[in-house]
């Protein structure tokens, strides 16, 4: 990889991370409403679905060995790609983590992950 490349495109480096994360936020959020999650977890959910390093990188380096992108467009978006998958994560576990506490089985409690009872709520709410 060329870090003379990463750190010489560094506002290309911003732009295509903002445009990736928005792009995540718009697929991810309405789906967290849609089955009732409160506004701190739907963003955390949101913020730890905004990675896509595997296929991010296997992408970047099929363009590379097929000859669609050079070393230095390659090295760009290795870097976008990392950084796509830090800052939410990092984001989301700092400003978002909801604190769910275990349960007598051991797991975790999941607001929202029961769809028919948010659907039949919806409903109730919905009665005059």
């Amino acid at each position: 990889m060329d870090i003379h490349a990463v750190f010489t495109a560094w506002l290309l480096i911003v732009f295509l991370l903002g445009v990736k994360i928005v792009a995540k936020f718009v697929g991810v959020w309405p789906l967290t409403h849609a089955f009732c999650f409160g506004n701190r977890e739907g963003l955390y959910t949101t913020l730890l679905m905004s990675t896509g390093l595997t296929f991010g990188t296997i992408s970047a380096l099929y363009g590379l060995t097929h000859g669609v992108i050079s070393e230095d467009q390659y090295a760009i978006l290795v870097a976008v790609v990392i950084w796509s998958a830090l800052v939410p994560t990092v984001i989301a576990e700092r400003w978002f983590d909801p604190g769910l506490t275990p349960t007598e089985e051991g797991s975790t409690e999941q607001p929202g992950l029961n769809l028919r009872c948010c659907l039949k709520k919806r409903r109730l709410s919905d009665r005059p």
